[in-house]
Parts: C-alpha cells; sequence; structure tokens
C-alpha cells in the first residue's frame, strides 16, 4: 500500500499534468528520506519527439522527478507547509541507464541537509529493475 497517494501528493505538490511525475510515494521518514514510485508509459507528452522509434524518459524529467519525490519530504516539515522550493543546483548527476516506456523509476530521495528552513541539499538515487538508472545530488531554495 502506498503511503501516499497521487492525490495526496498533490496536495504538498503544486506541480499538475504534464509535469506531475510521482505516481506514489512507498515509503516515508520523516524529515530523513522517501522512496517514489513514477509508472513510464509510452503516453508520457516528450515521447513521441525524444526519440522518434526510440523512446527514453529525458534525463532532467527523471532528475525532475527526484525532485518532486524530495518536495514530499520538505512539504511534510510544519514550518514549511505551503512554501515553495524551487533548484537552485544539481551536482554530480550521472545516468546509467535508460529509463524506458513500461518500467517503473523507483526513487529514493535522502535530505542531507536543510538550513534555516530556506536551503536543502538533497541526495538521490532512481532505480528500475533494482539497476541503478540516475543518481545526484540535488539543492533547492526557498521562493519568497
Amino acid at each position: 500500500m502506498p503511503v501516499l497517494t497521487v492525490e495526496q501528493i498533490h496536495q504538498l505538490l503544486p506541480h499538475r499534468y504534464p509535469f506531475a511525475l510521482v505516481d506514489r510515494i512507498l515509503e516515508y521518514v520523516p524529515q530523513e528520506k522517501a522512496v517514489g514510485l513514477k509508472n513510464v508509459t509510452f503516453n508520457e507528452p516528450y515521447f513521441p519527439g525524444h526519440f522518434p522509434g526510440r523512446p527514453l524518459m529525458p534525463g532532467v524529467l527523471q532528475i525532475e522527478a527526484m525532485a518532486q519525490v524530495g518536495g514530499t519530504i520538505l512539504m511534510q516539515i510544519p514550518e514549511l507547509e505551503g512554501k515553495l522550493f524551487a533548484f537552485a543546483g544539481i551536482d554530480k548527476v550521472r545516468f546509467r541507464r535508460p529509463v524506458t516506456p513500461g518500467d517503473q523509476l523507483i526513487m529514493t530521495v535522502e535530505l542531507l541537509a536543510l538550513k534555516r528552513n530556506r536551503i536543502a541539499k538533497m541526495k538521490g538515487k532512481g532505480e528500475v529493475d533494482g539497476q541503478l538508472a540516475v543518481e545526484g545530488e540535488m539543492l533547492f531554495s526557498l521562493i519568497d
């Protein structure tokens, strides 16, 4: 059973179609870690152009999906409810295998640091069938 359904995720995050990239939160440890699921389907709006005849989930969207999993951690910290965080940087990002239609991208994101409730650093990884697909560190900044 999911810890958070897609409806509950939409209550926490502002992202909507076609940019809502997390279908479920499978595990959650308050202020520490979340594990999210993205069902990658052939119906994604980017596949006709990325790439015709060889559909691949764009790497930037894999990173964005991990960031949204991270957002579910931040938005459940009581003093941050209703706030908006955006990317401030990404580091050490590597893509290890393609993510294609039919895959389930399982993303594990850990909160490494939260400074003055304004800057958050997280580490994430995405796996498909137990194989590492993407990994990296993400920096978030509170938007006033």
